[in-house]
């Protein structure tokens, strides 16, 4: 992947929570390099979400798109506390 296209999503790592944006920006530094194509569409897919969308799900308030749930268990993985 080119550095823009990665700065991009560095960008877009970048939420209005900050809790999110630990969490994105994690997932993108540790995971998303080495993660399969289909697992970095599903995290491209998952940076168009609303952030209430978002964070209900990683709270699990609610659940997510089953083409999405890769990327929440990952997540899910690297939430603190």
């Amino acid at each position: 992947m080119s550095d823009v296209s990665i700065s991009r999503l560095k960008w877009l790592c970048r939420r209005g929570m900050k809790e999110l944006d630990v969490l994105m920006e994690g997932y993108l530094a540790s995971r998303y390099p080495d993660a399969p194509p289909q697992e970095q569409a599903a995290f491209r897919a998952v940076l168009e979400m609303d952030d209430p969308d978002i964070y209900a799900i990683c709270v699990k308030r609610m659940a997510p798109p089953p083409q999405l749930k890769i990327i929440f268990d990952q997540l899910q993985v690297r939430r603190p506390g």
